[in-house]
């Protein structure tokens, strides 16, 4: 987009004073009075451009060699006269304002083209980027006789796919076209078309971004695990662009690729865009200046889940201070930009109003947290110590996230802890004591679930998990058995574990759900392939095997099973 000056203008008003904007170095006295005349001209509702204003902008364009605009809103009138060099043209900042979903800016660009060309890149570009009601170049060749324009309008969604309209050559005095009921018609047409998209699902629509810059080994999860988290926040999903590239320092994608997207959130009038892998905030700064849309990437998702699913004060602490962490980098000349970032996923929990702070507020705030939070830990630690000294034991249940593991803390203790297919439906550790014959009993703990390429941000959200399966003495690792991709989750966590030294706690792998599978034998090979437990969460019949190996670890000290065979680690 071009832009040179921080003037703004809100929903179409006039700047003040009616400068000149742009390109004005070496322009005459009268020359300048020529451009200055332009803001007296008005133009009617119905009309796009008139044939003196045309022709005005044509002989100024002609004295000076320059391209000359002029900035129409939609009662006619003129905020901005602005001028170029002879092959594009320098616009101001127009703000952000909408009208509102599915509205354009309100206001429509009208400038020359000393060649007579057509629309240029970047005349496209200014269209969507701004999201324009129109743009429009007048031909100021002076043997252009008539004169002509070239006009383009931005589309709703289509099959075609198709982003704008063009209408080439049009002689200026005889273009009909009623612009004031085609800019309502077209807005009218934007919002039902978006409308057909809706699902009854509440939550923002959500326009996931990801690039593939090699360093996956499977784009295809990375994106259905986005789309998971994605429906696990609450967003409704409108569209999913993938793009394989180096990733771009200042656009992320490009800003040729970042007009296209712009574009496609006004078709399917979106309100969030989530990035993945994960922006910097630079970047986060330059789509924000550009883009009139909220931005996250997969960090901030995770990080809104957890906020959405925080209920102890533990977890809501130690939520709070993650987001705190994690923003304060980006507040470093953000501006208004971090108003987008920091905008989340509406609902997201206990940093809702804590996060529009300045860095010195965030500091502070962030001391307070840490100060909190140790003392908390003080107190999980005397619990942990009397539950040691009462000779219970502990098995903690770990593994990917939505592989069952609150299901099965619920059929073996006929608890009720919250069981969702969701990513992170748990995030509070939840512990229930599960009785043995003999009169013994253990305390089974369900704990948060993991996930691939967790953030440094995020670990500190897991302290209080993690604190739990230090002074665990054995561990069962839930393997969803039906997921695609349960191998490479098995991988993942088993990673996690040796990452945090917590892989010298014995544990059980128990592959769930084979009641997914179409031949559960499959179930029963995978799991006996890793030394594991087959089993389905929802029968208690099937879980009898677990409960007698893990019985038979506590009190008999029997040998463990193989828990993992990692490609041959």
């Amino acid at each position: 987009m071009r832009t040179c000056s921080s003037e703004s203008v809100a929903n179409g008003g006039d700047p003040i004073p009616r400068d000149v904007y742009g390109n004005t170095s070496g322009l005459k006295a009268s020359q300048i009075n020529a451009l200055e005349r332009l803001y007296r001209r008005d133009i009617p509702p119905g009309q796009i451009v008139t044939q003196e204003l045309a022709l005005q902008l044509a002989q100024i364009s002609q004295d000076i060699r320059r391209q000359v605009g002029v900035i129409v809103n939609r009662r006619g009138r003129i905020p901005y006269v602005v001028v170029g060099n002879s092959d594009s043209l320098y616009l101001p900042e127009l703000g952000r304002i909408r009208a509102g979903r599915g509205r354009f800016r309100g206001i429509r660009l009208i400038h020359t083209h000393l060649k007579g060309e057509p629309l240029s890149n970047d005349d496209f570009t200014d269209l969507s980027l701004l999201s324009l009601d129109l743009i429009v170049s007048i031909d100021a060749r002076q043997e252009a006789n008539p004169i002509t324009m070239n006009a383009a309008h931005l589309l709703p969604i289509n099959p075609d796919g198709k982003q704008w309209e063009v209408f080439e050559n049009e002689p200026v005095h005889s273009f009909e076209l009623d612009f004031d009921g085609f800019i309502r018609d077209l807005e009218a047409e934007f919002t039902r078309k978006a409308e057909g998209l809706r699902s009854h699902a509440a939550g923002d629509r959500a326009v996931l971004v990801f690039l593939d810059d090699g360093r996956f080994d499977d784009p295809d999860w990375e994106v259905e695990e986005l789309l998971e988290l994605a429906t696990s926040a609450g967003l409704q999903v409108v569209d999913v662009v993938r793009q394989r590239r180096r990733i771009d320092r200042r656009y992320f994608i490009g800003q040729g690729r970042l007009k296209t997207l712009i574009v496609k959130t006004m078709q399917r009038e979106a309100d969030l865009l989530v990035f993945c892998p994960d922006l910097t905030p630079a970047q986060v700064k330059a789509i924000g200046d550009t883009a009139d849309i909220r931005v996250i990437d997969r960090t901030q998702l995770i990080l809104d889940i957890f906020a959405q699913r925080a209920r102890s004060s533990d977890g809501k602490l130690q939520v709070e201070a993650a987001q705190l962490r994690y923003l304060l980098p980006r507040l470093m000349g953000a501006g208004l930009v971090m108003s987008r970032l920091m905008g989340g996923i509406g609902g997201r929990g206990p940093g809702e109003t804590k996060l529009e702070m300045d860095r010195r507020r965030v500091k502070s705030r962030m001391t307070r947290l840490d100060k909190q939070l140790k003392k908390l830990a003080r107190h999980r630690k005397e619990r942990r110590k009397k539950r040691e000294r009462s000779n219970v034991p502990i098995v903690a249940i770990v593994g990917y996230t939505n592989a069952g593991k609150s299901t099965l803390l619920n059929t073996l203790t006929k608890a009720s802890a919250l069981a969702e297919n969701k990513l992170f439906a748990t995030l509070d550790p939840f512990s229930k004591r599960l009785r043995f014959p003999k009169d013994r009993e253990i305390v089974l703990t369900d704990t948060v679930g993991f996930i691939r390429d967790l953030p440094p941000d995020l670990k500190s959200a897991f302290r209080a998990t993690l604190e739990e399966l230090e002074s665990a003495d054995l561990l069962l690792h839930v393997v969803d058995a039906s997921s695609a991709r349960a191998e490479e989750q098995l991988v993942a966590v088993e990673s996690l574990l040796r990452d945090l030294d917590l892989n010298w706690i014995p544990r059980v792998t128990v592959f769930n759900k084979i009641d997914r599978l179409s031949d559960s034998q499959h179930g029963h090979n995978l799991a006996q392939g890793f030394g594991g437990i087959a089993v389905s969460a929802l029968d208690r019949k099937s879980l009898r095997p677990l409960v007698e190996t893990v019985e038979s670890i506590i009190w008999e000290n029997a040998n463990l099973p193989q828990a993992t065979n990692l490609r041959g680690e």
